[in-house]
């Protein structure tokens, strides 16, 4: 360096020096961007404090082996945002009103307690997402992607898409799926969203929600404006006397694999739950959230395809790939499609065209098929080595629900109890597991505990093993 050094702040310059060397080393053409970077790094950063004096632009183009001209021009753009401060005959000064820099952003994400035995329900095995396919897909559709497909979309969603959705659904669960009444969006929870603005502005102001079942319609509802009232079940669904006292015309439901008890809805309590629809003029929100997982025979499909115009139809590809991926459709009666389709419109103008393209392809290649069949298959392992650990590590436990989906549960005799021990000494080995209790109004079974218990995420050496975990902190 030259004479700078001897400056008053010569330690605070010296102290930011190495930033700038990249400058010297960039092309002709990018020094100056270089240099107006690196000085904004170092005043943002405090490695420049504020009030530190500059050298001089003769002395800093000197240094750095550039011209003049290139660092006065730097200094000015520096000085015009605000990072630097000048007057004639008295230098540049780091600005006394610049900021460092914000901390790094923090990870909001949800994510595995890190538990020794982690049985929390709802997470599909992400190493199972076929990586190489999706890859595939991706040079396909970066190939052969037209530019014009790259401006705004359709906020249903890319024809492509619409139209191997509507194939798919029909084909796997039995739905009435018109491509035109198709709508793309990020996951179910942006499904439930969409349906509860749009009711809300139709004067609903209270919908029906299964009791026990999923926290999240609950909350989903309430950012719409929407108060939710938890309807209670029997063995067959969503029992009718509570639903029809409570007033609703709209309620929320899962009956292909109801979550969290895992029953599935009996065909007379469809049945019944359609006509309580078309009395009340309502409306049946179906979360088909694992439909297509059923191990012991064919899945039972879904039930909008009994009645298109009382049923609203979402699913997603959170169980099947990845929920990361936030891809999913909702079907909509033709009485609510165009405001359904402006409410899309408005809150986010569409979904990104190129995820819509490569999973079009996906679908349409027969990719996502053979991924549904490898899910199955890894997930069925699952399930039958959890339970027969379950029967072995827990004389007495019951199995309850259908052979489907990514949880079970498990009934365990009342000497294990009562349910908010074992939870408290489960948690204290680092087994994080959930009592049926915390989804809802759960009606005394004997003395009985009940537990949810995830398992799609565990491999089955770690399902034996934390199954083995559990036993030895509750028994």
């Amino acid at each position: 360096m030259t004479s700078s050094g001897t400056n008053p702040e010569s330690a605070a310059w010296a102290a930011a020096w190495e930033l700038l060397l990249p400058v010297a080393d960039a092309s002709p053409r990018a020094r100056g961007r270089t240099l107006q970077a690196a000085l904004r790094e170092a005043i943002r950063s405090g490695r420049l404090a504020r009030g530190t004096r500059l050298p001089s632009s003769r002395e800093l183009a000197a240094d750095l082996g550039v011209s003049r001209g290139l660092v006065t021009d730097a200094y000015e753009q520096l000085v015009a945002e605000g990072y630097l401060r000048s007057g004639r005959g008295a230098g540049t000064w780091v600005g006394a009103a610049v900021r460092a820099a914000p901390p790094r952003a923090c990870d909001l994400a949800p994510r595995s307690p890190g538990a020794r035995a982690d049985f929390v329900p709802g997470t599909p095995d992400l190493s199972l997402f076929p990586r190489a396919a999706w890859a595939a897909a991706q040079r396909g559709v970066l190939a052969e992607l037209p530019h014009r497909a790259l401006g705004y979309p359709d906020p249903r969603g890319l024809p492509r898409l619409r139209t191997a959705l509507a194939e798919l659904l029909a084909r796997r669960r039995g739905v009435v799926a018109d491509p035109e009444r198709i709508l793309v969006v990020s996951g179910v929870a942006q499904a439930t969203t969409l349906l509860g603005f749009v009711l809300h502005a139709r004067g609903t102001r209270v919908a029906g929600v299964e009791d026990p079942g999923s926290p999240e319609h609950a909350t989903l509802y309430a950012a719409a404006g929407l108060d939710t009232v938890p309807l209670p079940l029997d063995a067959e669904g969503i029992a009718l006397g509570p639903l029809r006292e409570s007033g609703v015309r709209a309620v929320v439901t899962t009956p292909a694999h109801q979550f969290p008890t895992g029953i599935a809805y009996s065909a007379r309590r469809r049945g019944e739950l359609l006509d309580w629809a078309r009395a009340v003029d309502g409306l049946i929100v179906e979360d088909d959230y694992d439909g297509d997982f059923r191990y012991d025979r064919a899945p039972v499909g879904a039930l909008q395809g009994l009645d298109p115009e009382r049923v609203a139809y979402t699913g997603s590809v959170s169980k099947s790939l990845a929920p990361g991926l936030r891809l999913g459709w909702l079907l909509v009666p033709a009485a609510l499609a165009e405001e359904v389709v402006e409410r899309k419109r408005t809150m986010d103008l569409g979904h990104p065209t190129l995820d819509q393209a490569v999973f079009a392809r996906f679908v349409e290649r027969g990719d996502y098929d053979r991924q549904l069949r490898r899910c199955q298959r890894a997930y069925r392992e699952r399930r039958d080595v959890l339970v027969a650990a379950l029967a072995e590590s827990f004389p007495g436990a019951e199995v309850s629900g259908i052979a489907a989906g990514l949880h079970v549960i498990v009934s365990l005799p009342g000497r294990y109890g009562p349910v908010e021990r074992l939870l408290a000494r489960a948690g204290g080995a680092g087994a994080a597991v959930r009592g049926l209790g915390q989804y809802g109004r759960v009606p005394e079974e004997g003395g009985r505990v009940r537990l949810v218990l995830g398992y799609a995420h565990l491999s089955p050496a770690r399902i034996r093993e934390g199954v083995g975990v559990l036993a030895s902190a509750v028994g």
